[in-house]
């Protein structure tokens, strides 16, 4: 959490408030934190509650007029803000913006960069291209006060794809835009991290149907049907990794089912 505090600090636009949300540790952060830190952090200790509780705990204790996270095996590189916040000032009809991910492996070795220009093609109403792939990186995130006011927060019910759910419902209410810079390192796939979780794939499948039925009217049915071929189809290859054989089946019938045509079924053949 140190290297992830010192990141936000080494910010070429001075960050000026910074909440860290302790989500019931018990190893002597809280007294490390403050020795190393002092009054440059307000510290939040809570009973552990996961972390959409960490998040939206604080969210809510915020005062400033734009939001960004870190979770702490993350770190913001250092034109993170400036870059950021320059952006929303100069586009205040948009609510959130995103920037391109530098992801790295549990020693801090970068091996790919998540170019979110890949999944939405231009700024603007986003949530066509992001029901096709939703996925996002929180520390990549800053967006205004609003957002969080009117969208609310991260859902507690969820234990992973709290961050795709949030996503799309921000995008269905808000113009998203993209920073094309590489302005965060996020490590991904490390042992015992979120998306090991056993619930991961059912929790996905449930945000991204729940999105696209809540989608009727805004997206044509054509992008709403393939995104529920992609969908079921990419988790069905989560399901053949987990063993789950039946429901891996299941998910692939579903998307052969809504595949909008032959195009689109040749591809689930890839």
């Amino acid at each position: 959490v140190q290297r992830a505090i010192d990141s936000v600090l080494a910010q070429t636009r001075p960050v000026e408030e910074i909440i860290v949300v302790d989500d019931g540790s018990s190893d002597g952060t809280a007294e490390a934190l403050r020795a190393r830190y002092g009054e440059r952090i307000r510290y939040c200790w809570q009973a552990n509650a996961g972390v959409s509780a960490a998040r939206n705990t604080g969210m809510s204790l915020a005062s400033g007029r734009y939001f960004a996270l870190l979770d702490s095996d993350d770190l913001w590189r250092p034109e993170k803000t400036a870059q950021q916040v320059a952006w929303l000032d100069a586009h205040p009809e948009f609510g959130l913006v995103l920037c391109d991910v530098v992801r790295v492996d549990g020693d801090g070795k970068p091996y790919d960069v998540f170019h979110r220009r890949d999944v939405l093609r231009e700024d603007g109403w986003a949530l066509r291209w992001l029901l096709l792939n939703p996925s996002l990186v929180p520390a990549s995130a800053m967006f205004r006060r609003e957002v969080f006011e009117t969208c609310g927060g991260f859902d507690p019910s969820l234990r992973t794809a709290e961050d795709i759910d949030f996503h799309l419902r921000v995008a269905r209410h808000w113009r998203i835009g993209v920073v094309e810079a590489e302005l965060v390192e996020a490590m991904r796939g490390h042992e015992g991290g979120l998306s090991a979780e056993a619930t991961t794939y059912d929790d996905y499948v449930k945000v991204v149907e729940r999105a696209i039925a809540d989608a009727a009217g805004v997206v044509d049915d054509d992008t709403r049907r393939q995104a529920l071929a992609l969908t079921y189809h990419r988790n069905a290859r989560g399901m053949l990794i987990r063993r789950r054989w039946g429901d891996a089946w299941r998910l692939w019938r579903a998307a052969w089912k809504q595949a909008p045509g032959g195009a689109a079924r040749r591809a689930l053949l890839a």
